[in-house]
């Protein structure tokens, strides 16, 4: 898929000394998107059918459209705040993009194995709403996607590669477990720039995380938490717990 390539080559030119550390080009307000797949609001997504093959696949494509929106969260991460931080800000997400897009690659490739592409079926519209809340500050960008979004499925993964893994599934059982070890590096990279902004500004890093989602964010923080994972990743309980609401978490 050509998104999947550009941010590889992007990464790569990147890596290579072939682009500017320059910001002078204004982001578009929604990335380019392929006419596939049909994009609907989360109360007319379709059930999946918990334990058939038909459900397993279709949580493999759900999982496939969060990693392609992630590709495109991560790259207006740096066309839009890059400019705002040291170049190690942009070495970060420029990585975490080509991460994004190459669990993309991986599930898209476990789901055409299985019968299936990514686009047969509809996907959450949802996904860009944190972009375009966020869109005019950095601190809430990264209080949000990385320390919220990323952070929850450090929650859930666990117990979806064991789902995969009693069924019989272990390849998409280890391409899962990969994406999770990524994801921690993930929601460590938005913990420390969000604590460094929060350092410059000489502000308390949990209570202007607090502040942030309540402004920012519409959703709510639940548990079960994975608390060593997102401990890995700087994210300590300190921060999350007094937001707790109680109720399960899915995908």
């Amino acid at each position: 898929m050509a998104k999947v390539a550009a941010a590889r080559k992007a990464a790569r030119d990147w890596r290579l000394g072939r682009l500017e550390f320059a910001f002078d080009v204004a982001m578009p307000d929604e990335p380019a998107r392929p006419a596939i797949p049909e994009l609907l609001p989360p109360n007319r997504m379709p059930r999946r059918g918990k334990g058939s093959e038909h459900g397993r696949i279709a949580l493999i494509h759900a999982l496939a459209h969060i990693e392609f929106v992630a590709i495109d969260l991560a790259f207006d991460m740096v066309g839009r705040f890059g400019g705002q931080f040291p170049r190690a800000f942009t070495d970060d997400w420029m990585k975490v993009g080509a991460d994004e897009a190459m669990h993309f690659a991986l599930l898209d490739r476990r789901l055409k194995q299985l019968g299936s592409h990514y686009g047969e079926m509809p996907a959450h519209a949802g996904l860009w709403e944190a972009a375009v809340a966020t869109a005019g500050d950095a601190a809430a960008r990264l209080a949000v996607v990385p320390m919220v979004l990323e952070a929850r499925g450090l929650d859930v993964t666990p117990a979806t590669i064991a789902r995969f893994k009693s069924a019989g599934d272990l390849p998409t059982a280890a391409i899962l477990g990969r994406i999770f070890n990524d994801e921690i590096v993930h929601v460590a990279a938005g913990t420390r720039w969000f604590e460094s902004l929060c350092v410059a500004r000489g502000i308390d890093s949990r209570q202007e995380w607090r502040a942030l989602l309540g402004r920012y964010f519409a959703g709510t923080v639940k548990p079960p938490f994975n608390d060593s994972a997102r401990e890995s990743a700087g994210l300590t309980r300190d921060y999350y717990e007094s937001l707790a609401v109680p109720g399960p978490i899915s995908l």
